[in-house]
């Protein structure tokens, strides 16, 4: 609406200042030009002497009295050709860099050219471009701004392409050399286009031999203007604040994803020319703005190719909604990581090496940044044990020294998870090494409660052979450790079924002690069908053979009678009873 009135003010300004300078003339007017809204009183005799187009159109014309022309048409809309009648009135204006192009194109529009009159308006408009507007960078990427509403007739007189190539020569001067402070001060000026002239621009740089370096900042400067909202504010509140974003396919959110596919298909060829920061916001912004597969993909390319310099805070980029309140779908995060884990085997290979024996500084370094980023998204509740585990086994075991972050992203996630059972917790735990542990780990290990037992038993065991052998670390007896491990784990679980079955048996033995000597109270008749009852010696028969399965010492003696579990029981007992009532 302001717009619109504000168009409308200067409309009526255009024609009031027309009509001071051709009353002026005390001629009266003979033709009614139109120009959109504007209708201007002018005289046809001198109109026609600068302007071949209007000429013809009045001789052309069926009309015997032509007294109404419409040129609506006209590049520039009315104010562009107030400015072409006064020329051919004769007045002085002001021609500029903003209003040039303009004027070139509404000149050729109306045939004011040099083969139709000396002097004319198309010849005054090549002159200021050759030497004042394209003169200079700032020039030509104003003069190139303003032909965004001018196409196609811009591009047909080769004003475009000219803006191009002198902005793409100055700005590549430029990068080499500066000539003002902040060097980078011509990367502000080129972010003021449209996407199809910034890219012809890129274009032009790239043809050029310019330095990736130079395009990456190019980049850069233009995303963060024009996709402000999306790469600079983290906080979501600008998302929030527009409600036009609700549907994926509302206006804004479409021109967004265009102008995002179109800056990830400028990014130079060499991929570690851009920060990673900075390529995962961009990845964010394409995941939130649902874009195609194939930028989402060179984006994760060039990512996992420089993943070595990720932190933690680059990585919770990519896994958060703008407002931070809920966790993103983490497949990009672990194709990141897991092309970053092929392309160190992949040059593991290479060397003549084994990856699994030896692994670089790199992936050592994503190793623990890896770690540390499970321990800051390891709170949210909707992060399954799935996830958590494959995030963490992508990473090989062999490139953690210690794990000690994996160990605190466990214990971190256990504590957020309290409902896991016995057997959830023993599946976050298996990504871990615990002999890989710290000594201070170790002892936090056998004190935490949130471990399942099998954990805690590799701590204390660990710790034990380490007082016993005396060695800082005894590395070489690491695997006769897990073994022993494992093994006291079966016994634990072996005595834990074996003290469950003892309980039965003396419970029932129990129960028939009572049963007796309510029937030996009753008579004699009770002892008799206790004799003649087959069943009882085949349930002792088969309690003897259970236990003896469950008799941790079977390849041993196979006398039991000296296991004490409590109150004593004697388990020859049942069989001298069957004996003394038959």
């Amino acid at each position: 609406m302001a717009a619109s009135l504000k168009g409308n003010n200067r409309l009526s300004l255009a024609m009031e200042r027309t009509g001071q300078w051709v009353f002026s003339q005390e001629i009266p007017t003979d033709v009614v030009v139109e120009v959109g809204e504007a209708k201007l009183s002018l005289h046809k005799f001198m109109l026609v002497a600068k302007s071949n187009y209007i000429r013809k159109m009045i001789m052309e014309s069926n009309e015997a009295d032509l007294t109404r022309i419409d040129l609506s048409d006209i590049p520039g809309g009315p104010e562009i050709f107030e400015k072409a009648a006064k020329f051919c009135y004769g007045v002085n204006f002001e021609i500029t860099v903003h209003n040039v192009a303009a004027l070139r194109c509404a000149a050729e529009y109306l045939q004011m050219t040099d083969k139709y009159c000396d002097g004319n308006l198309a010849g005054r408009t090549e002159d200021f471009l050759q030497q004042v507007a394209l003169t200079s960078l700032s020039g030509a990427v104003v003069v190139l701004k303003s032909c965004e509403d001018l196409l196609p007739m811009a591009e047909e007189l080769k004003i475009v392409q000219r803006c191009v190539d002198v902005a793409s020569i100055k700005a590549c001067h430029e990068a080499n050399f500066p000539s003002r402070s902040p060097p980078n001060w011509w990367t502000e000026e080129l972010s003021i286009l449209d996407i199809g002239f910034f890219e012809k621009i890129i274009v032009a740089m790239k043809s050029r031999g310019s330095k990736s370096l130079t395009v990456a900042s190019t980049l850069i400067a233009y995303t963060e203007r024009t996709l402000r909202d999306l790469v600079r504010d983290h906080t979501g509140n600008g998302i929030k604040s527009s409600s036009s974003l609700e549907s994926d396919d509302s206006d804004l959110r479409v021109r967004q994803r265009d102008l995002l596919e179109a800056i990830v298909a400028l990014l130079p060829s060499e991929r570690a020319a851009l920060p990673i920061n900075f390529l995962c916001c961009l990845l964010r912004s394409a995941i939130y703005l649902k874009s195609a597969s194939s930028c989402k993909n060179e984006l994760e390319k060039r990512i996992s190719v420089i993943l070595e310099h990720v932190t933690v805070d680059d990585l919770l980029v990519l896994s958060f909604t703008y407002d931070g309140e809920r966790l993103l779908d983490l497949d990009s995060v672990r194709r990141i990581i897991s092309g970053f884990v092929e392309k160190e085997k992949s040059v593991a290979v290479f060397n003549g090496g084994d990856f699994r024996e030896v692994c670089s500084t790199a992936m050592q370094r994503v190793a623990k940044t890896v770690d540390a980023y499970l321990g800051e998204i390891a709170t949210y509740g909707e992060f399954s044990i799935s996830k958590f585990n494959g995030i963490a086994n992508l990473v090989s075991k062999e490139a953690r020294k210690v794990d000690d972050d994996l160990y605190r992203a466990i214990d971190i996630y256990l504590k957020a998870h309290p409902n896991l059972d016995e057997i959830e917790r023993e599946k976050v735990c298996s990504v871990m090494d615990p002999l890989k542990l710290s000594y201070e780990a170790r002892v936090h290990a056998s004190q935490n409660k949130r471990l399942p037992v099998q954990i805690v038993l590799h701590a204390l065991y660990y710790d034990q052979l380490k007082l016993r052998s005396g060695a800082e670390d005894p590395a070489h007896d690491a695997m006769s450790t897990r073994s022993q491990v494992q093994a006291d784990v079966s016994l634990v679980r072996e005595n834990e079924a074996l003290r469950a079955e003892l309980m039965k048996m003396k419970m029932y033995v129990s129960d028939m002690q009572k049963n007796s000597s309510a029937g030996g109270g009753g008579g004699g008749g009770g002892g008799k069908g206790l004799g003649g009852g087959p069943k009882k010696p085949t349930f002792f028969s088969s309690m003897s053979k259970t236990l003896g399965k469950l008799n941790p010492f079977r390849h041993g003696s196979k006398d039991t009678s000296h296991i004490d579990d409590g109150p004593a029981v004697d388990v020859t007992k049942p069989r001298r009873r069957r004996f003394s009532i038959s």
